[in-house]
């Protein structure tokens, strides 16, 4: 039995503070917002690259800070491509378990290397707490959430199964999730260019979210 929500429930942003975004506004062409976390990997970063600069597509990779220190050109590379990104901790902290002075610390940390104030919190957990003082500081972070996670890093998933999470769900304005990974990329193989033919097909704008600093 799954343990997450491939759409998330209209209710749930109600919960928690206004500043975390789980969907973005309504442009006046239909777009739709890929996102990719945990990156940059040696193979899954690339792979993705390639068949987005195909798709004439661009997305936004949360990074974790020790692997933009492990590819430093990766990471140049999804700058110089067009695409942004944002901070995803030094090393996929939860904070739930962690304390706001550890939290905190350890996406500061991360800081050094992503030059961004957009941030993703690793498995989506982070306290109220937490989230208001990103949201407050005097140099405000911006908190990204979903409204469509792809599954790709669900290993009892097939990737076609990842590529109908998305398409059943996905509508302009959502935030889709992928996983730039080495345990993803298997069904992110597969789920990736199925859900850029399909928003192709769709005729819908594929963008990044926009950059805080």
């Amino acid at each position: 039995m799954r343990s997450y929500w491939v759409k998330t429930p209209k209710w749930l942003p109600a919960l928690f503070p206004k500043e975390l975004v789980w969907k973005m506004p309504q442009q006046e062409a239909p777009t739709v917002y890929l996102t990719f976390d945990d990156g940059p990997h040696p193979e899954a970063t690339p792979f993705v690259l390639d068949l987005l600069k195909e798709y004439n597509a661009r997305a936004t990779f949360f990074c974790i800070g020790k692997n933009v220190a492990f590819q430093p050109e990766l990471y140049k590379r999804i700058l110089q491509e067009g695409h942004t990104t944002g901070n995803h901790t030094e090393d996929h902290l939860n904070g739930w378990r962690h304390s706001n002075y550890r939290y905190l610390s350890n996406i500061f940390s991360a800081g050094r290397h992503i030059q961004s104030k957009n941030f993703r919190p690793p498995y989506g957990r982070i306290k109220m707490s937490q989230a208001r003082q990103l949201s407050r500081a005097k140099h405000p972070w911006k908190i990204f959430m979903w409204d469509v996670l792809s599954g790709d890093f669900d290993t009892t998933l097939t990737g076609e199964e990842c590529l109908q999470n998305v398409v059943q769900h996905v509508e302009p304005g959502s935030i889709v999730v992928f996983h730039d990974s080495a345990k993803a990329l298997p069904r992110l193989k597969e789920a990736l260019p199925g859900v850029l033919e399909f928003c192709k097909n769709k005729d819908w704008k594929l963008k990044a979210l926009p950059e805080y600093y």
